[in-house]
């Protein structure tokens, strides 16, 4: 069995993930064959692996930084919401079935079989596996068949730290109060506390240390700090007020615009790394104002969505931006909302059978109960958008459940091919003007090239293309190198030999 350590949380958005990736990319350095795990994960933001299995996003991270491949073993369980109490259930990467929450509190025996499968899977393949946790180990309403927090680190045997977010207040009374509310077998697994998101003189925490410590008999193994310089993927849209990225007088504005269920939002992270580029967020309740690139995202619930937007007054403001000259670019379900009607007679992502979409492009989609999920390349249509040119190859990946049918004079955007099918066929849209695009293709902006040329559009120069992969790197090793500054390694490693 490999040795591991798993890191729970206080509560949501406390900083596991990142902690994560980071103790990934440490270990890796030192010769280690880590891997992240997290048994369960509730995410909209999700990426498909070589073999087309879908997986949450932080656990592609937390894989990128200890240098391996993502599998869909390090995510068994994925949950995407697509009402407010119901979600679609994934197991080892593909789709179970939609259940509402009491049905799936009652699925758990049968989601807790897979988990295990996979934990075994991992242990004959690692040395390390780093465990992360979801939500917090105190919510005691739902410890019953719990597989995300204790009830995992209890059946595995895994050692348990403690991250707390003292950005938001109260971060020691989360921290006691965690330890107050769970059984004392599972505060026995909690071997220290993490303190992250902190801004100031971390030696003004002492006093307070020293009265934690006495209370619960845990050590504190560092206090984290607020990452303002470290770009590090998130695991979901929690982040997007701290992504808007602010360029010059002279900048590129892109506006992406959010709905209820907006889907792999980092589908627009390459932007963050552009210069001269301002990224904006727009939610309903918002203006979007004047852009130069709209972009519509993927949504777990399209239809609903465009009725959001288009109450709003969203969709408006996107056919206002384009009559002013703006590209919209639409990928996924954003592209399905280009069209001119969205179609759901089998109820299968929601209750509302048909609605009608911003007709920005002559096309129908109807959505289907099987899903596509495939890692995909492709190459632009000769002739499809004047200003790409012949770039060569495109890498993204597909997620999606419905069929979209182009009206007579569409013309398609890309020729595409999922990986290891042999066979290209059409994909996307154009409008013949070159300024409204769609595909079903995640991850295109990830391609340097096609960014660089969209954006080149609107710059009014020639810039030479941002590597985002080489910034992702940088981001690995600049947390890697703080985690070791502020963090107990020694303390760590010894709780991950010593085990539970």
């Amino acid at each position: 069995m490999a040795k591991s350590v798993m890191i729970q949380g206080t509560g949501s958005d406390v900083g596991k993930s990142i902690i994560v990736a980071g103790l990934c990319r440490i270990l890796s350095q030192d010769g280690v064959r880590v891997a992240p795990f997290k048994p369960q994960n509730m995410a909209l933001n999700s990426f498909i692996t070589a073999e087309g299995c879908e997986m949450g996003r932080a656990q592609v991270v937390q894989a990128e930084a200890a240098g391996i491949p993502p599998h869909v073993d390090m995510n068994p369980v994925l949950l995407k919401p697509t009402t407010d109490i119901g979600a679609q259930v994934i197991l080892q990467g593909k789709v179970h079935s939609n259940m509402k929450a009491a049905e799936y509190h009652a699925f758990k025996k049968i989601a807790r079989e897979t988990v295990f499968d996979s934990w075994k899977k991992l242990n004959e393949r690692f040395d390390v596996i780093l465990v992360e946790g979801a939500g917090s180990p105190a919510e005691i309403n739902l410890r019953e068949g719990d597989v995300a927090n204790m009830g995992f680190a209890l059946e595995a045997e895994v050692p348990v730290i403690l991250v707390g977010d003292i950005n938001k207040g109260g971060v020691f009374a989360s921290l006691v109060g965690t330890m107050e509310l769970i059984a004392r077998e599972e505060a026995e697994l909690i071997k220290g506390f993490i303190i992250n998101k902190f801004r100031g003189d971390a030696t003004l925490l002492e006093p307070a240390y020293r009265e934690i410590t006495s209370r619960t008999g845990k050590p504190f193994l560092g206090t984290v700090g607020w990452l303002n310089d470290i770009f590090i993927q998130e695991e979901d849209g929690l982040h997007l007020d701290a992504m808007r990225s602010v360029g010059g007088a002279s900048s590129v504005r892109v506006a992406v615009v959010v709905a209820k269920r907006m889907s792999n939002f980092t589908d627009f992270d390459p932007f963050l790394s552009e210069p001269g580029v301002r990224l904006d967020f727009v939610r309903p309740g918002e203006s979007l104002g004047k852009a130069d690139i709209v972009i519509i995202p993927g949504s777990k619930n399209t239809i609903d969505d465009m009725l959001t937007l288009r109450d709003a007054g969203l969709a408006a403001e996107v056919l206002e931006n384009y009559r002013a000259g703006a590209t919209i670019v639409g990928i996924c379900g954003g592209y399905q909302m280009l069209g001119s009607k969205l179609l759901d007679p089998d109820g299968v992502e929601g209750t509302v059978p048909e609605a009608e979409g911003l007709g920005l492009i002559d096309a129908v989609t109807v959505m289907e109960r099987e899903k596509v999920t495939s890692q995909s390349e492709a190459v632009v249509r000769e002739g499809a958008l004047g200003w790409y040119g012949d770039r060569g190859i495109l890498d993204g990946y597909e997620i999606h459940m419905g069929r979209t049918t182009l009206g007579e004079g569409v013309a398609p955007l890309l020729e595409l091919r999922r990986k290891g099918s042999g066979e290209w066929h059409k994909d996307g849209a154009v409008s013949a003007d070159g300024r409204v695009l769609g595909t079903y293709l995640h991850g295109i902006f990830d391609n340097d090239d096609f960014r660089s040329s969209l954006l080149a559009l609107h710059r009014g120069e020639a810039v030479s293309a941002v590597s985002f992969k080489a910034k992702k790197e940088e981001g690995y090793q600049k947390l890697a190198a703080y985690l070791r500054q502020v963090l107990d390694m020694a303390a760590i490693k010894e709780i991950i030999e010593a085990g539970a």
